[in-house]
């Protein structure tokens, strides 16, 4: 097959997972890596500040919002489905693994294990999906976007008022901590909140919970993919195309449109759990509408319906604000420590004090200009606007794009 690498002669070929070595291998490679990022500091050539807390922080966030984006992607980008209800489904996930994680005291908590808390974050959110799905897979289009939007309100005014389970809008409430039981022994089998030596090496607790959120990752990249290979997933992608047709070929276009939006539900739940665990306590508001149009930008961004544009939406997306704060602090750096063009272009662009008329102000609370949030999601907005126009399959249809012309060259004609 040299040569002719989408030549496939036979069906179970076509549809496998890793169809040739070059995929296994750069799959090997990047798992490798990204096991190997905590010992960064002692592998020559490897990017050293990817072993840093903070960065193992950020990657871990990005871990967890990419199980989040699987789901979004099964629903709206296989199966068709345009939903704005994500973030409802990421506060039920949340407040499940507290009610059922957290210890007993003020507020809901059994003090159940990770074990338990954990997959229950998946299947209560996907229980109440398949139970709100009937009446919001019966329509279409933009209406079944509003249909989920009304979600997201219910939710927020819910969170708001069952105290006893969120802690209210001031103070909000703790969530589980990442500790592995068989059951409530005092001491927890494995610990990912304490720092720890593993096999001679000094682990820090925000290592091990990144290589915890990786393979957790990992085993939702299988899931997703794997269901887009069976049955289900080919109904899902026929719905998608063409709901009239595909019903017709005897698909039952509601059986599987409610079955995508329960998976999908499920994945935003043990999203939500997980992403309120590492956070620590969290407000009812932290689940609203923002959110949720946070994971289509994601979807939209990387390229909606594959796997692996959900992977890198999810990167671009949780890595990019960091990056503009990085920036913009190197900018207000320049101004205060230097002089000449390059800090007189940076004090037209950040301000550093209340009476600059900056366009961003690095200022805590109010200030002149758009804060650092405000900015990145005027960026969300305009890049969801860009990539809708110029590349509509996302960083994934830039990555394609790449590899054909490496798989082409040298051309022949």
């Amino acid at each position: 097959m040299r040569g002719r690498p989408l030549l496939h002669t036979s069906y179970a070929r076509d549809q496998a997972m890793m169809p040739t070595a070059t995929k296994k291998a750069v799959l090997a490679v990047f798992l490798g890596l990204a096991a190997l990022a905590p010992f960064a500091s002692r592998i020559p050539l490897y990017p050293d500040f990817l072993g840093d807390n903070d960065w193992m922080k950020l990657l871990s966030h990005v871990a967890i919002f990419g199980i989040g984006a699987l789901g979004i992607n099964l629903l709206t980008g296989v199966a068709g489905q345009v939903s704005l209800g994500h973030a409802f489904f990421m506060g039920v996930g949340a407040y499940v693994g507290a009610v059922f994680g957290a210890p007993t005291g003020d507020l809901w908590g059994l003090g159940l294990p990770m074990w338990i808390w954990l997959p229950m974050a998946g299947v209560v959110p996907a229980l109440i999906g398949i139970l709100v799905g009937p009446a919001a897979v019966r329509v279409r289009g933009l209406y079944l976007a509003f249909a989920t939007l009304a979600l997201v309100f219910i939710g927020e005014w819910a969170w708001r008022n069952l105290t006893f389970i969120t802690g209210g809008s001031f103070s909000g409430r703790s969530f589980p901590d990442f500790q592995w039981r068989w059951w409530k022994e005092e001491e927890p089998v494995v610990d990912f909140t304490t720092d720890s030596v593993w096999m001679g090496y000094a682990v820090s607790e925000e290592a091990k919970v990144y290589l915890m959120m990786v393979a957790f990752l990992v085993v939702a990249t299988l899931l997703a993919k794997n269901l887009q290979r069976t049955r289900t997933g080919r109904a899902f992608q026929a719905i998608r195309d063409r709901d009239i047709a595909a019903e017709v070929m005897g698909v039952n276009e509601f059986r599987y449109k409610l079955m995508a939006f329960g998976i999908s539900s499920g994945f935003a739940g043990v999203a939500g759990a997980l992403f309120a665990s590492f956070v620590g306590r969290q407000i009812p508001e932290t689940w609203d509408l923002f959110l949720s149009v946070e994971f289509l930008a994601i979807i939209l961004i990387g390229g909606a319906g594959t796997v692996s544009g959900a992977l890198m939406g999810s990167a671009f997306v949780v890595i990019l604000p960091r990056l503009v704060q990085d920036f913009t602090d190197a900018l207000k750096q320049t101004i205060v420590g230097g002089e000449g063009t390059l800090a007189a272009v940076a004090d037209v662009v950040v301000a550093v004090s209340a009476d600059d008329s900056g366009i961003v102000h690095t200022l805590p609370g109010v200030g002149p200009g758009l804060s650092v949030f405000q900015l990145n999601q005027i960026l969300f907005g305009l890049l969801i606007i860009l990539f809708m126009i110029l590349e509509p399959l996302g960083l994934y249809g830039i990555w394609v794009r790449v590899r054909n012309y490496w798989r082409g060259w040298p051309f022949t004609y």
